[in-house]
């Protein structure tokens, strides 16, 4: 299972991202392999500023796109998990904390973006590096 954090969506819907190709290619190689794709609604949300702002047709392929995923709502497993790795580290934010939660609970690869997410260990996947 992956869960799919907020920077890999948005390089996905967003051609001129630098992650694009890249986001692009890691989720079609899960979806290919039957990996099933669980967004966190948080995930969703952050990802869907750009497409509501913008509107048209960039609003409508970010609605087929999510037409195709799974976002699911926050547990209150996955709050408490959230809590304690924002507890033990101090500089993560707390919607990073529960994408990372969500990964956490459901056992799953965290698949993102974020450098920085690549210290949580190796059920983080990182686009654009070599821990991909």
């Amino acid at each position: 299972m992956i869960v799919a954090d907020a920077s890999v969506l948005i390089a996905v819907l967003d051609p001129a991202d630098a992650l694009h190709a890249e986001a692009t290619a890691a989720l079609a190689a899960s979806w290919d392999a039957g990996e099933p794709i669980v967004v966190p609604a948080v995930a969703y949300a952050e990802t869907m500023v750009g497409p509501m702002r913008a509107g048209g047709e960039r609003l409508r392929t970010a609605d087929a796109f999510f037409g195709r995923l799974a976002v699911e709502p926050l547990t209150p497993e996955e709050g408490r998990v959230a809590a304690g790795l924002r507890a033990s580290h101090p500089g993560l934010r707390m919607p990073d904390a529960l994408i990372l939660a969500t990964g956490v609970s459901r056992e799953a690869t965290v698949l993102t973006g974020d450098a920085r997410w690549a210290a949580m260990g190796d059920w983080v996947r990182v686009v654009g590096s070599s821990r991909l």
